[in-house]
Parts: structure tokens; C-alpha cells; sequence
């Protein structure tokens, strides 16, 4: 049976949430884009979420930076198209559920963003002489937060 906890921050006051749950995306790649959406209005997020999809923007890197190319006018970067296509989905749900509540969808900022560990798929590949290999699968966890207000 799957527990199903809660979002990892509460706020008060007019907001909306979404959440993506077990997307098989790059951990790596998830907490870098979540880091530079956070504080963001939701129209430009948004924006920039196409951009990575076209590889016309780089999204910085912040954190596991081994062996990552410079990109120009960023740094260290990547496009992380795989991982932009989910973000995209989680914005444009919480765009929707914000729409379903009243608020005003042109004035949202993102309060919290978030990618966390999910479930692990476990699997084993056999090989000669009786051994096993390991092939083990993180799945991620997404959430958002937006509330009205120009942050």
C-alpha cells in the first residue's frame, strides 16, 4: 500500500498546487531545473521551460556539476529536454488548478518548486554462471506551489 504524504512546505493564503508523482526523469537534471524556476513568475517559467525543450536555453547547473560544459552567457549548463517536458506538464496543471480556484493566472509567482526521490524500480538482468546484474531505477517526485503576488 502507498502512503501518500503530504507537500513538503504549507502555506497560508490564496495559492495553488500540483504535483508529479514517480516521473521517470533525471534526479540531476530535476533538481537543477527546479532550483532556477523557484521565485519565478509562472509566465516566465513557463518560457523558459520552452526554450530548454528547443535548446535555445541552458539551464544552469548548480549542483553535480562533474564533467558539465560550459554553455554561452550561462556557465555550466545542459538542456534537459526529458526533464523540461514533465516541468512543463507540472506548470501548466498548476496553472489550471490556480484557474479552477479564482486566482488571477497572469500575476502567479512560484513560491515552491521542488524534486525529490520517488520509488526505486528494482530490477535484475541474469548473466553466465548464475550471477545477477543489478538494474535499479529512481523514480521522481514533483511539486509546485504559486501563489498571486509579484515576488
Amino acid at each position: 500500500m502507498i502512503i501518500m504524504k503530504g507537500y513538503s512546505m504549507e502555506i497560508e493564503g490564496n495559492h495553488a498546487k500540483a504535483r508529479i508523482r514517480e516521473a521517470d526523469i533525471s534526479l540531476k537534471d530535476s533538481v537543477n531545473i527546479a532550483h532556477h524556476l523557484r521565485g519565478m513568475p509562472l509566465s516566465r517559467a513557463k518560457e523558459i521551460i520552452d526554450a530548454v525543450i528547443n535548446k535555445t536555453y541552458a539551464i544552469p547547473y548548480f549542483r553535480y556539476l562533474d564533467s558539465v560544459s560550459h554553455r554561452p552567457g550561462v556557465g555550466p549548463g545542459r538542456y534537459p529536454v526529458k526533464a523540461a517536458k514533465a516541468f512543463k506538464q507540472l506548470l501548466e496543471n498548476v496553472e489550471n488548478n490556480a484557474e479552477f480556484k479564482g486566482l488571477n493566472t497572469d500575476n502567479l509567482v512560484i513560491k515552491h518548486i521542488a524534486a525529490n526521490k520517488g520509488r526505486m524500480i528494482k530490477k535484475y538482468t541474469p548473466k553466465a554462471y548464475g550471477r545477477a546484474g543489478a538494474n535499479f531505477k529512481d523514480l521522481i517526485n514533483l511539486e509546485i506551489i504559486v501563489t498571486e503576488g509579484s515576488e
